[in-house]
């Protein structure tokens, strides 16, 4: 099965999906019309059988976007692998999870996740277990709708929340990187003050700086006082494909990232020597593993090339290509939309912890 192609679209033109479920398990034929047509309520009957989950309306297969309460972004994207049904999950932050179970019943898609929390028991002793929302997902062409319930951590009552979702559209082939043509360079950062930025929440707290010709964000907790929600910065510009390069410093146990098209973060972060994840410095959060480790100790300026072409990421980090052209099916935590297919800003994840950037230009694919 193709991912992200809808079953119904997989079956023959004017073809019924028994039929294509008998030639799925038997022979292939030449013509439709060469089954005999005892054969084929036959073949479909052991198709139904060993293959329950293929039986079942599978145009939940597939990317979708989906936008969550206060327009947060999320992604889900569902597949056949080795006959079962399988669905991995954005919800807003964090990474990108697997389903621990999917299924389709009564004509909609029913999801679980299992939760780590810690409660208190009847004595008052702390105690960890785990709590089990559904996701019930229902569709309208390529459109839907998704509903979660979740007990509560306290054990009293459960909280429901309503998404939406969107089909995305069809990843295109990787690009031929030799063949693309990019603009004049733009300096994105003046080196001497905040213009063609702001932050993408502007309640949060401001810690981006321009001091001694860095971009700094100088986002210190104080002790004793209350947390401090520092605010991530992007560009006014929006842009849709791009080389972007910038240099990038982080102290130790320090957590940044770059945002493409304000979807897309390539992580930045202290990950040197530890072993290679998709968490670690040059990744695309959660999504793609750096083929090597290139990063440099906390506390050295590293440099980042990175290269966004009809959805294909290529990450060069410290002059050694950890990610090669690679299709990126859907937005990372964090992201300000879901939306693949529209341009975005440059953003600089700043609500962890400082980091320095300098020296940061993009050059547009030219069309």
């Amino acid at each position: 099965m193709i991912y992200g192609l809808p079953y119904k679209q997989a079956t023959p033109t004017g073809f019924g999906t028994a039929n294509f479920l008998a030639l799925r398990c038997g022979r292939q034929h030449k013509s439709v019309m060469s089954i005999r047509s005892k054969t084929v309520p036959i073949l479909t009957i052991i198709c139904l059988l060993a293959f329950p989950t293929l039986a079942a309306d599978n145009s939940f297969l597939g990317s979708w976007g989906l936008t969550l309460p206060n327009d947060a972004a999320g992604w889900l994207g569902v597949e056949q692998a080795d006959g079962q049904l399988k669905a991995s999950l954005l919800w807003a932050v964090g990474s990108v999870e697997p389903a621990a179970s999917a299924i389709i019943k009564d004509d909609a898609l029913v999801l679980t996740r299992i939760h780590p929390v810690e409660r208190k028991d009847a004595t008052g002793k702390k105690v960890k277990t785990t709590i089990t929302e559904t996701i019930s997902v229902r569709l309208e062409g390529d459109t839907m709708t998704l509903i979660s319930t979740k007990p509560r951590e306290d054990g009293k009552g459960e909280d429901r929340v309503e998404a939406k979702g969107r089909r995305l559209p069809r990843m295109p082939a990787a690009p031929n990187l030799n063949k693309v043509k990019f603009g004049e360079p733009i300096r994105l950062f003046n080196g001497e003050d905040l213009s063609g930025w702001r932050l993408t929440n502007p309640n949060a707290v401001n810690g981006w700086i321009a001091k001694d010709h860095l971009l700094v964000n100088d986002a210190k907790q104080e002790e004793g006082k209350p947390h401090k929600n520092y605010g991530n910065l992007r560009t006014d510009q929006e842009f849709e494909d791009f080389n972007l390069k910038l240099e990038v410093r982080v102290d130790k146990g320090g957590n940044s990232g770059v945002y493409l098209r304000g979807i897309y973060e390539v992580q930045v972060a202290d990950t040197y020597g530890k072993p290679l994840d998709p968490h670690n410095m040059g990744a695309v959060y959660s999504r793609i593993k750096p083929a090597l480790g290139a990063e440099k100790p906390a506390g050295e300026w590293q440099s980042l090339d990175i290269t966004l072409v009809d959805r294909h990421v290529t990450v060069i980090l410290n002059d050694k290509r950890i990610i090669d052209n690679q299709p990126v099916l859907g937005c990372t935590g964090g992201a300000l939309w879901s939306d693949v297919t529209r341009p975005g800003p440059i953003y600089l994840q700043g609500d962890h912890t400082g980091s320095e950037y300098r020296n940061i230009v993009l050059r547009r694919v030219e069309k």
